[in-house]
């Protein structure tokens, strides 16, 4: 009510789509996903007729910097991590692979662009994958405080508490450790 009386605010209504980001929500919960946006990349690369893959990466695979052809167009392989590095906000299942093959980004070769093409063969079969936070759940929330002391640049002594607040409806069942 404040903010409509300091500026002119027009209701745009129940939050669908927002920064590439397709929120769903019903009563038992609220799905966040980039359908459309993973969509869109596997398009843009031309790989929508390719066969899907079960697994993001090929673990057999070691990717290093001098084992192949150097890229004709770095920047399009730059532009191709950079976009799934995004994707990583509701994909974590690609974000090991997408940050390893991000680690190539100055000198790309043939190799980490068909990496790179591998995880967008498993995004063509995950395209639905998100993040579900359920309306109602047993919260858990943790802190973690703690210091460091330093004499010059050694480590001379350290503390830390963790603290554990079980279900905040129900706070005496809370638990502290």
């Amino acid at each position: 009510m404040f903010l409509d009386q300091q500026f002119k605010i027009k209701d745009l209504g129940t939050l669908h789509f927002f920064l590439g980001l397709e929120v769903t929500r019903s009563q038992k919960d609220i799905v966040l996903n980039q359908r459309k946006y993973a969509l869109e990349l596997v398009s843009d690369a031309g790989l929508l007729a390719v066969k899907p893959m079960s697994s993001p990466m090929d673990s057999s695979i070691r990717l290093a910097h001098d084992q192949g052809s150097p890229l004709a167009d770095a920047a399009s392989y730059r532009r191709l991590i950079g976009r799934l590095l995004y994707l990583t906000t509701t994909h974590h299942d690609i974000s090991f692979a997408v940050h390893h093959l991000s680690q190539f980004g100055s000198k790309p070769i043939d190799i980490h662009l068909s990496a790179a093409h591998r995880v967008l063969h498993y995004l063509k079969g995950s395209l639905g994958h998100g993040l579900f936070f359920p309306s109602s759940s047993n919260l858990h929330f943790r802190f973690v405080t703690g210091f460091c002391l330093f004499i010059g640049s050694s480590l001379v002594s350290w503390k830390s508490k963790n603290k554990l607040l079980y279900h905040i409806l129900h706070p005496k069942q809370s638990t502290v450790m």
